[in-house]
């Protein structure tokens, strides 16, 4: 059930992370603060299909 998801800063739209999600329990798309290298500071990241 576990999904492979690829995560893009908001800004940029650099794809930089990479991650899992359960999609049962969290079928809405996934939104974290992570560090984004380009911009050098914490920005919000969103998951992409």
């Amino acid at each position: 059930m576990r999904v492979v998801i690829t995560l893009a800063c908001t800004e940029t739209g650099d794809r930089n992370y990479t991650t899992t999600k359960n999609k049962r329990n969290n079928p809405a798309r996934l939104e974290l603060k992570k560090f984004c290298p380009r911009l050098n500071r914490v920005t919000l990241h969103r998951e992409t299909r």
